[in-house]
């Protein structure tokens, strides 16, 4: 069996680590490549079957099929575009990008080389998320009229939080997983954004907290409470949840509740030991999947800009002080 030969392009966002566990427990897949500036970064995961560069141009050179990139976001844009150009796939960690313009480039040159651009949105592949769109589309609480959800999680500090390197703060960064949530349960694209936000819990360049309104084509309104508010103290790093509002009933999502509550003389904290399915591995083999089988992937470019467009739109709405159109 021919395995898919993959690259990985920087472990500057730490889903690089997950990312390359997944890929190298299958059996079908080869990490050949890691390239990232920093050699220390990436030392671990550097063996005989993998060669490092420090320059990603090097790897790109490399008879690979797909790359997934975990650079810092306001590198997605150039690096996807080499890398379809070079013939390669594209898994692309969230946000695709800091400017729909820069978005819909990316979408475009993937589709000109004819490779697949994957938005890395792994939240689409938790069981719950899951199991409620499925009893969503059964009709079991009728039409959806409002949903609202929260991902608030640690500060994540280094280059999340300079705004040369990131393109914004904790409304770019986790917004943009529930809005792909949302979009996927309403088979709808956001009109408006109305958004507060602010620099609440850091000293920090960049905003910590937000409340970010929507309104849908189809007339559903939608509520995102994001932030980086978890202090050190708590169990785990943040959460995704959701509220589904129908007009026969209502679905309560949380993500993350199959786990265990630790406590141990060991450690400063009580933790919570996640022991449900891993969504990572789900978003893994469904990437994999439409390479060998030479399919389309299940979470799009478009995906992607849709999701983004939305917390990009948000820091408008909080300069203009009032709700702005969504531009795609």
């Amino acid at each position: 069996m021919n395995k898919i030969k993959v690259g990985i392009i920087s472990f500057a966002h730490s889903h690089a680590i997950g990312y390359y566990h997944t890929l190298t427990a299958r059996h079908d897949v080869i990490v050949a490549a890691i390239a990232d500036e920093v050699r220390e970064r990436v030392e671990p995961y550097i063996n005989n079957d993998t060669s490092y560069h420090a320059d990603y141009h090097d790897l790109l050179n490399q008879d690979l099929d797909a790359v997934v990139i975990c650079s810092e976001n306001v590198y997605h844009s150039q690096i996807t575009k080499e890398a379809a150009i070079a013939g390669k796939h594209v898994l692309c960690e969230k946000p695709l990008g800091i400017s729909v313009e820069e978005m819909h480039e990316m979408i475009q040159v993937c589709k000109q080389s004819g490779v697949e651009l994957m938005t890395a949105f792994p939240c689409r592949f938790l069981p719950p998320v899951v199991k409620a769109r499925e009893a969503v589309k059964r009709g079991e609480i009728g039409d959806i009229i409002a949903i609202k959800g929260t991902n608030r999680g640690s500060m994540p500090g280094r280059w999340f939080i300079d705004p040369a390197l990131s393109g914004g703060g904790a409304i770019l960064d986790h917004t943009v997983h529930l809005m792909d949530l949302y979009n996927w349960f309403l088979d709808s694209r956001p009109t408006e954004v109305y958004a507060e936000m602010g620099t609440l819990f850091h000293n920090i360049q960049v905003d910590d907290s937000g409340m970010v309104h929507v309104k849908y084509e189809n007339g559903v309104f939608a509520v995102i409470d994001t932030s980086w508010s978890r202090p050190k103290s708590f169990p785990t790093w943040g959460d995704v949840g959701m509220q589904i509002i129908g007009t026969k009933g209502v679905i309560t999502i949380d993500s993350f509740a199959q786990k265990n509550d630790i406590y141990s003389n060991h450690e400063t904290k009580a933790k919570w030991s996640y022991w449900g399915d891993s969504m990572d591995q789900y978003m893994i083999e469904n990437f994999i999947f439409s390479i060998k089988e030479g399919k389309s992937v299940p979470v799009t470019g478009e995906d992607g800009l849709n999701s983004a467009a939305v917390a990009l739109a948000a820091y408008d709405s909080v300069k203009q002080g009032k709700p702005v159109p969504i531009p795609y």
